[in-house]
């Protein structure tokens, strides 16, 4: 059963990859969500903050799904090739220019969907960017080297629970 939804997930992928990778975004930031929730914070189902999960989604419908999914465009004809030296390239391009730049957007966009006024998402962020930088990089280098020389761009969206 299992392959027949990967096969048909593949087979979504090639009619309509950018909606797929889009829609796939949300799911997974939307669960990512329900996993903080009810693993980490352990909420319980009837405190789950179901307004926190859709707020979660639509940032991943609406910014990761379109700017990670452009960005590892732009990435693959930056760097053209499938070895080790271009998956190492492709990663410190990531690492050291995207990751930053996206990791404070989606913090501050993250802070804006919860309320924040423009000064308390600047102070959320000079307190928190920093912390979650370095977090970012004990995490994903080595998932971003294996994405990048194994998976093809064409087959999966890569990295899709990302540098946040």
């Amino acid at each position: 059963m299992m392959a027949g939804l990967w096969r048909s997930y593949q087979a979504l992928m090639s009619r309509y990859p950018w909606r797929v990778q889009i829609v796939t975004a949300g799911s997974l930031v939307g669960v990512g969500d329900v996993i903080s929730q009810q693993l980490i914070e352990r909420r319980g189902l009837a405190h789950h903050n179901v307004q926190r999960t859709a707020k979660m989604m639509s940032i991943g419908f609406f910014f990761v799904g379109p700017v990670i999914g452009s960005w590892y465009k732009v990435l693959d004809r930056l760097v053209v090739g499938g070895t080790k030296s271009a998956a190492m390239k492709k990663m410190l391009l990531d690492q050291l220019c995207f990751a930053p730049c996206f990791l404070g957007a989606f913090l501050s966009i993250s802070g804006a969907l919860n309320g924040l006024t423009v000064d308390d998402n600047i102070t959320k962020l000079k307190r928190d960017y920093t912390d979650a930088l370095i977090s970012n990089y004990y995490l994903w280098p080595p998932v971003q080297i294996a994405n990048f020389y194994f998976i093809p761009l064409h087959h999966s969206f890569r990295g899709i629970l990302l540098n946040f």
